[in-house]
């Protein structure tokens, strides 16, 4: 599996997550948008990185007193300081928001050790304050109570469960108002590639719809005068830059 191009998070951070999720199911992946998420603020740059992944098992009370976290091997406290710079942190809490996956000051260590966000199909607490930092976050709902009441931090890096889609570690994370896209590592350039043409052509179809036109033979492109148009077009836009 090759690595993502560093352009391909560039090309990423300019196309909608709707775009992506058309681009993937052409190539039949049909569950990639992770459900019942979305971001703490809206209006904020595409989130775009790769997975880095932290699981979480119910807690048991025995294994889950608050003394856990002075353990400076804690998984959730050792996810924060190690999840690579430019990744996402993406947290499988089992869809269950009773409990915080996180809170702003783990939030805002990885923001301070730049990573490109973190996502959680649970909640976070301090979720005002995680909203105004300039770092992408994306989650259920608030939630006040310490993660130890609910989940037990098992295992880092290792393929998740992430509101019903599956995350492998390396995949990569696109987020916007919508919520999140998951992209399989191993396709994510050509993805890339497939949906800055794909924008061009949705920005043409918007600029011919205000003007009037029908969207037979548009959207889709299935009218060869169209298309025809559409080159055209393109050109032209591509002289004037």
């Amino acid at each position: 599996m090759g690595a993502t191009l560093p352009t391909t998070k560039e090309k990423l951070r300019k196309v909608s997550t709707a775009t992506i999720a058309t681009c993937l199911f052409k190539r039949g992946l049909k569950n990639q948008f992770i459900q019942d998420v979305k971001p703490l603020k809206p209006n904020k740059p595409n989130m775009v990185g790769e997975a880095y992944t932290l699981r979480y098992i119910p807690a048991r009370e025995d294994l889950n007193p608050i003394e856990v976290f002075r353990d400076p091997n804690h998984l959730q406290r050792v996810a924060v300081e190690e999840c690579t710079k430019g990744a996402v942190l993406v947290i499988d809490s089992r869809k269950d928001a009773r409990a915080a996956s996180a809170g702003s000051i783990l939030a805002t260590r990885l923001m301070v050790r730049g990573v490109a966000g973190i996502v959680t199909d649970g909640g976070f607490r301090d979720s005002a304050e995680i909203a105004e930092l300039e770092f992408p976050s994306y989650h259920n709902r608030p939630s006040a109570p310490t993660n130890l009441t609910l989940h037990q931090a098992i295992a880092i890096n290792e393929p998740i469960g992430c509101g019903d889609v599956a995350v492998f570690p390396g995949d990569i994370l696109v987020g916007d108002d919508d919520g999140v896209m998951v992209i399989p590592a191993h396709i994510a350039d050509e993805v890339a590639d497939e949906c800055v043409q794909m924008t061009l052509y949705e920005d043409y179809v918007i600029q011919q719809v205000e003007n009037g036109h029908a969207v037979i033979g548009l959207y889709p492109l299935v009218d060869e005068n169209i298309k025809k148009a559409f080159e055209s077009w393109k050109k032209n836009k591509t002289t004037n830059r």
